[in-house]
């Protein structure tokens, strides 16, 4: 890093990381020879330069080049000469100062990675400045928790941005990639060659779930969105369990599944997986009216379920940047398979973003949840509200169009389901005596038909694929199980399900 003197206290400053001469050589490469901007047009832009008439230069020569003319001393000594930029460091004739520079033609891309970098190391020094007078009260609406968040986003938005990966992948690697995922499904039985959800129909339509995918869970409140992700998650983690101990009865999963409970702490949420398993009611529990026998049942079941490599966190409200920073984390130290956000209407964006309104925000919102799946390779499983307008209707199935503050949400999943249960709706209907005039008969007959109905519809679910990028669409009917809000498969009996 460069040091100049102070003449007031005989100390060395130090000045922001800067690479002038490989500023000058690049663009002496580049006007020597145009192709040498296909070495660094991916990754370098004009305000990478620390000197801003380099980075003028820079933006003269990539213009002319995109617009297919050729860009050297010569034509850009016009454009030059009549804006009067290279005055300060005398004139047109810096053009030719630069061609002599260049070291050679075949070093560009060296020299723009190099610029690139001392870019990049100001704009990290411009971000612990930030992080200091933040940390002094420079805002004061920003608390300790909040700065945080802040520092982490702007982190996470340089090394997305400014980082010079991605690019193109061999179409010979994407095959290989393409046969292992092939191979995987063939020897798995069942054809699933992603992560298990435990639920047989479910993973039959969708193959499992599969890395980089955003899926969405959407439906009315009551249909049961949250027992179902939680069957969900604990299906994964049996598999990952069960695969893990598969040689050693001992070993511990390499991968945990994440719950982000929003809406329930995580108590709320290990009373109801509890509940589910050893098929004691919820509400009992609650209340302790359980005996000796439900007690030790509850017990034995904890015991058995204690290992699995499940995560719960139950921060309210939290923010996309603390969630991404959390799931980094994770993967990095116990390994991450999949994650539940139970549900994204209550998080909130990135500290120090304002969007400007509700539907811009979830978007956000949804955005950031499909790129934490691509980054880290993993599933991710988001919960969603339905808007009202679903009651509205005579048919309460719903639609994609039913997506509450919707966004970007059916654009950025990869798939989006609901959960209906006919049974909640047919509950508000039964019929009323009052409301026949006294006439039995018809009474009688109107309860007959809808005691038939809720027969038929009794502990019945479906789970409607709306969307599905890599498959088909269409219902999965599941068992559902309200006393203990538990989800599961229903057996095909004669042409009817049965549970």
């Amino acid at each position: 890093m460069n040091t100049i003197e102070s003449p007031l206290f005989g100390l060395s400053q130090r000045l922001p990381p800067s690479n002038v001469q490989a500023e000058q050589a690049l663009l002496g490469a580049l006007l020597a020879n145009n192709r040498a901007y296909e070495r660094v047009s991916e990754f370098l832009a004009p305000e990478h330069f620390a000197d801003p008439i380099h980075g003028r230069i820079f933006q003269a020569i990539a213009r002319r080049i995109e617009a297919g003319q050729l860009a050297d001393a010569v034509t850009l000594k016009a454009e030059f000469e009549h804006a009067g930029i290279l005055d300060e460091v005398g004139g047109t004739a810096y053009l030719t100062q630069l061609l002599t520079a260049m070291v050679g033609i075949i070093n560009a891309g060296d020299y723009g990675r190099a610029v690139h970098d001392t870019w990049m190391r100001r704009q990290l020094i411009d971000i612990g400045e930030t992080v200091v007078n933040n940390a002094f009260g420079a805002d004061p609406e920003l608390d300790g928790i909040k700065q945080i968040e802040s520092a982490e986003q702007s982190l996470f938005d340089l090394a997305a941005d400014g980082g010079a990966s991605g690019g193109f992948v061999a179409f010979e690697r994407a095959l290989t990639e393409a046969i292992l995922g092939a191979e995987k499904a063939f020897r798995r039985p069942g054809g699933v060659s992603g992560l298990t959800t435990g639920l047989r129909d479910l993973d039959s339509k969708m193959g499992g779930l599969h890395p980089s995918d955003l899926l969405i869970l959407a439906g009315r409140p009551g249909m049961g969105k949250t027992a179902l992700a939680t069957k969900i998650a604990f299906g994964a983690a049996q598999a990952l369990m069960k695969e893990a101990r598969a040689g050693d009865a001992n070993a511990l999963p390499k991968q945990q599944v994440a719950i982000f409970s929003l809406e329930m702490s995580a108590e709320q949420l290990a009373t109801r997986l509890l509940s589910e398993e050893s098929r004691i009611s919820g509400d009992r529990i609650r209340r302790g009216e359980i005996g000796q026998r439900d007690f030790d049942r509850f017990v034995q079941v904890s015991r058995e379920i204690s290992a699995l490599p499940i995560q719960i966190d139950d921060t309210p409200a939290i923010t996309m940047s603390a969630l991404r920073t959390r799931c980094r984390r994770l993967k990095r130290t116990k390994g991450l398979a999949l994650v539940v956000v139970d549900y994204l209407q209550l998080m909130r964006p990135a500290a120090g973003t304002r969007p400007e309104s509700r539907v811009l925000e979830i978007s956000q919102i949804t955005q950031g949840l499909k790129a934490l799946a691509k980054e880290l390779a993993i599933p991710v499983l988001a919960l969603s509200q339905l808007s009202r307008q679903v009651e509205s209707r005579d048919d309460k199935r719903p639609q994609l169009s039913d997506l509450r503050e919707s966004g970007s949400i059916e654009q950025d999943a990869d798939a989006v389901m609901f959960v209906y249960r006919d049974e909640y709706y047919l509950q508000q209907k039964e019929p009323k005596e009052v409301a026949f005039d006294g006439n039995s008969d018809k009474f009688a007959s109107a309860m007959e038909d809808w005691k038939h109905k809720m027969e038929k519809a009794h502990n019945r679910a479906d789970l409607i694929i709306a969307k599905q990028r890599h498959g088909p669409t269409g219902a999965i009917p599941l068992l559902f199980e309200a006393e203990f809000t538990r989800f599961g498969d229903l057996d095909l009996i004669h042409g009817e399900y049965q549970g």
